[in-house]
């Protein structure tokens, strides 16, 4: 299964709580933490929304 890793690189203060909520939901709880997720349309719809505040990476990092 193809994956994608996010990292999340800007402070979501000053932004939506749906944006914060977001982040949350994507397993993202420190800035600057990076989760690798299944590369689905669900996943990457939660990126967009947030894509100013988060790195996207298509495949694992190695």
């Amino acid at each position: 299964m193809a994956t994608i890793t996010v990292t999340w690189c800007k402070s979501a203060i000053g932004y939506n709580k749906d944006q914060k909520d977001t982040i949350r939901r994507l397993g993202l709880r420190r800035l600057h933490q990076s989760v690798e997720l299944e590369d689905t349309p669900a996943h990457r719809g939660m990126v967009h929304k947030v894509q100013h505040l988060v790195d996207l990476q298509e495949g694992s990092p190695k």
